[in-house]
């Protein structure tokens, strides 16, 4: 780390030496090696890193995905009585894929294969967004559908049945409202219960 050493403004110094994170770019570094892993994915702007952010805390690792300018936020969580590594991807529309965002997002599923993937979406965009969920479960992949900025959806009308849902997709499907903290827990429940009958 020569690179840094006088260069680095006193208030990440001051930072990293509260934070105890010993890194002069003032992230904090978790040791997540070994936990199992629980990946956020879903298209921009749909509240992932809202929910991220209620899973993990503050403390995250931002950094590039190996060979790539991609970066990809990690951070650990408690999920029932258990830690896990909480991995907030980067955007997607489809596994078929055009950007290196999602080929990015893609080799992470596939590779470090997480326990559990929850599939956030915008419940206003249903229709949309649905696609790549089913596209999940048709590549084998462990997912939770979450159906977020659901009092937006309520607003225009929308009603959505999620336990029909549920049972028509063969997975989990939760509604929240992530920037409001609602249904966190319940999802915090339904991966707890999903990562030990899987």
């Amino acid at each position: 780390m020569d690179c840094c050493q006088n260069k680095t403004p006193w208030h990440k110094k001051v930072m990293s030496t509260l934070l105890g994170t010993g890194n002069c770019h003032g992230e904090v570094n978790q040791n997540t090696h070994g936990l199992e892993k629980v990946a956020l994915v879903g298209s921009p702007n749909v509240g992932k890193s809202v929910l991220f952010n209620s899973l993990t805390g503050a403390y995250v690792t931002v950094s590039n995905y190996p060979g790539t300018t991609v970066e990809v936020s990690r951070g650990k969580g408690k999920i029932g009585n258990k830690e896990f590594e909480i991995i907030d991807t980067p955007g997607m529309y489809s596994l078929m894929c055009i950007t290196e965002e999602e080929k990015v997002t893609r080799d992470l599923l596939f590779n470090e294969k997480p326990k559990a993937v929850v599939h956030v979406i915008d419940a206003k965009n249903l229709q949309r967004m649905l696609p790549l969920t089913i596209q999940l479960i048709e590549g084998g992949i462990p997912v939770i559908l979450v159906l977020n900025i659901m009092d937006e959806a309520e607003r225009m009308g929308l009603k959505i049945d999620t336990k029909k849902l549920e049972n028509e997709l063969g997975i989990p499907v939760i509604s929240t409202i992530a920037a409001l903290n609602k249904g966190i827990d319940m999802l915090r429940e339904r991966i707890d219960k999903y990562v030990k009958a899987a």
